[in-house]
């Protein structure tokens, strides 16, 4: 028994090792002088650490500007595409109306849909709307999704109906019920949902890219890739830029992730 707990633990260390690796090397690059880093082999970790590149991306590329928009962007997504799905997946799960299980199940299916099938129409929409080159444009797409409605809906499901029912009897509204009573309910389940739908703003980069075409309006994955494009060869300024884009990824889910596991294990489980 304890061989095979130990086997278990030596798997799981060398997972974590090779999940890390990459991370660690990505940071490692970063800190590394330009000089140092044509070395061959290159050293595990610089002798001299050095934050140059870091500077660089900030003085001379202004990349602070596409850090700035990013937040923005990701915030606002997030903000309103959680309210938005909170209030569909609640009303999925305890508000009866005509309809309302053939429309769920229609949603589901429609989740086997590449995304990549509805950019064009999406497109023309948004321009036919005047919301080309805004960041309304890259807002409106992300204000609902169907995966955030059905995580909602499992989770709302296990809301005890008494609970509900004696709100109503005491004279709450519908509205009044779903702000005071099933948000803070769902806490645990919005939090999971938020931290979701930050990284997926966060990190996003083909509609972005798509919707924006002013260069002062860009996300910094796209800032990235055109920074890539003009310094192909500072692998060190690359990797620089990769971790800042990750850093705000690991502090949130470090600040969260107490809410985001039990989130996902008791949105999974209950329905």
């Amino acid at each position: 028994m304890r061989l095979s707990s130990a086997g278990f633990y030596l798997v799981l260390l060398t997972a974590a090792a090779a999940t890390l690796f990459p991370l660690v090397w990505m940071v490692s690059v970063s800190l590394t002088p330009s000089a140092e880093a044509m070395r061959y082999p290159p050293p595990p970790w610089p002798h001299t650490p050095t934050l140059e590149h870091y500077r660089d991306l900030f003085d001379r590329l202004a990349v602070g500007r596409y850090v700035l928009n990013s937040l923005v962007l990701a915030a606002a997504v997030t903000a309103l595409s959680v309210l938005i799905n909170a209030a569909a997946g609640y009303a999925f799960a305890r508000l009866p109306f005509a309809g309302r299980d053939a429309l769920f199940r229609t949603l589901l299916a429609a989740m086997v849909i590449p995304g990549q099938v509805a950019m064009l129409p999406l497109f023309l929409l948004l321009k036919h709307l005047g919301l080309i080159n805004t960041y309304a444009g890259v807002i409106v797409p992300g204000l609902a999704s169907i995966f955030g409605i059905f995580l909602v809906r499992q989770y709302a499901l296990s809301l005890p109906q008494s609970l509900l029912d004696a709100a109503r009897l005491d004279g709450a509204g519908e509205l009044r019920i779903f702000w005071s009573l099933v948000l803070p309910l769902c806490r645990p389940i919005l939090i999971t949902l938020a931290v979701f739908t930050f990284l997926g703003s966060w990190n996003d980069f083909l509609w972005p890219l798509i919707v924006l075409g002013d260069s002062r309006l860009h996300t910094l994955p796209v800032a990235l890739a055109n920074l890539m494009g003009e310094h192909a060869v500072d692998t060190e300024l690359m990797m620089a830029g990769a971790a800042l884009t990750v850093l705000p990824a690991i502090v949130l889910f470090l600040a969260v992730q107490r809410y985001y596991i039990g989130g996902l294990m008791q949105g999974g489980v209950k329905g």
